[in-house]
């Protein structure tokens, strides 16, 4: 049987990864050239595995793995789709934060460093994060 996510420690998990996915686009003149280029993107597909945690708890970490690089590879397919309706939803700053604008390679290896660094973390403190006692 898979343990049971804590769902407040993700909220908690998700609230810090935004933040840090933000405060990586806001202040990104103050960090390395490179850190600054993938970091948000990196982040965003942390978000998503977290988030992915939060709302299915009891799921494992290779399914929510695999769940959330899908999600973050068909956002970023779907930036190459450019239609009057969908571009006005990425011209808000909402939704230019989640859909993106433009379709990069380089994101896709981004989405998958994120997605891999998050559950690797989960599963290496996986224990501290459960609701079931060992």
């Amino acid at each position: 049987m898979t343990p049971s996510r804590n769902r407040v420690v993700y909220a908690i998990a998700l609230l810090l990864v935004i933040a840090a996915g933000l405060a990586s686009r806001r202040f990104g003149h103050w960090l390395p050239a490179f850190v600054a280029d993938y970091a948000g993107d990196t982040l965003w597909a942390a978000v998503v595995f977290v988030g992915l945690g939060l709302l299915f708890p009891r799921q494992p970490t290779r399914t929510l793995a695999l769940a959330a690089l899908a999600l973050a590879y068909a956002d970023e397919i779907s930036q190459l789709y450019h239609a009057p309706w969908i571009d006005a939803i990425r011209r808000t700053t909402p939704g230019a934060l989640v859909l993106g604008w433009g379709f990069l390679w380089s994101d896709l290896a981004c989405y998958t460093v994120g997605v891999a660094l998050a559950a690797g973390l989960e599963a290496a403190g996986y224990g501290s994060f459960s609701n079931t006692r060992r």
